[in-house]
């Protein structure tokens, strides 16, 4: 029964998934199916994704600050990997006043997570180490953009340091554009939305740490996205790679 099936993707989704990623992995699993049938038979049964949530600013700009150029200017594409990147924190609300914070790179060309780190402080070292992290996951980020808002951390001095031992060239959005930077602001409200699934908070640091880390590791390897044919950034990479290959080996 096509239920069953929508009802097997959508909990493995942890619910999160609405009829276009649902009618992606049917079709991964040879059922031929549409997606209006799809989007029909989850509102006959009940079953929906989850939509976005409004936005809180966690930007604070330090105005005195040197900044860097737009790089990017709203083009959130690059023709291969580890060439351009976003980067951005969010938080995480955890308990009745408590926050984690979440600072993220991420490739413009498959959408892949390179690095993050989530501290319990929005000091320089969060997105240090996020940058760090992801130059691990690379090897190398010579020669890369990275493009970010002009919060405080990412126009210090700290991390200016940080990019030109790396070879990164820097690159800023507007002050108070999230449209320039909309690729992380994306990012943050789906995290948002599909860890926390309308609750207020995260219940403990714990609960924050695992979710997180869970969702996460699950958007590389699992989590269909639209931008890339309904496939995960790592199947992407993956299948670009053999492309590749294959087409060098002929």
């Amino acid at each position: 029964m096509l239920a069953g099936r929508i009802r097997v993707s959508h909990a493995a989704s942890d619910g999160t998934y609405g009829a276009p990623r649902v009618t992606a992995d049917l079709r991964e699993g040879d059922e031929p199916v549409n997606r209006k049938r799809v989007a029909r038979v989850m509102r006959l049964f009940g079953i929906q994704g989850l939509r976005l949530r409004r936005r809180t600013v966690t930007t604070i700009s330090d105005l005195a600050a040197s900044k860097a150029p737009d790089l990017i200017g709203r083009n959130f594409t690059a023709p291969a990997v580890n060439q351009r990147y976003v980067g951005d924190i969010t938080y995480l609300p955890v308990g009745e006043r408590g926050f984690l914070y979440l600072a993220t790179v991420i490739d413009l060309h498959s959408r892949r997570l390179a690095g993050w780190a989530i501290a319990d402080h929005m000091r320089t070292e969060l997105v240090t180490d996020a940058l760090t992290a992801a130059q691990r996951t690379r090897g190398s980020l010579d020669g890369a953009i990275m493009h970010t808002d002009h919060g405080a951390q990412y126009t210090s001095k700290t991390f200016a340091a940080a990019c030109a031992a790396a070879g990164v060239r820097q690159s800023m959005s507007a002050v108070g554009s999230s449209a320039d930077n909309a690729l992380a602001e994306s990012f943050n409200a789906s995290f948002k939305r599909e860890t926390l699934q309308g609750r207020r908070a995260f219940t403990d640091e714990r609960d924050a740490r695992l979710t997180s880390f869970r969702w996460l590791h699950r958007y590389n390897t699992l989590r269909r996205h639209s931008r890339l044919g309904y496939q995960s950034p790592n199947t992407y990479e993956n299948t670009r790679s053999r492309a590749a290959t294959l087409k060098a080996a002929t």
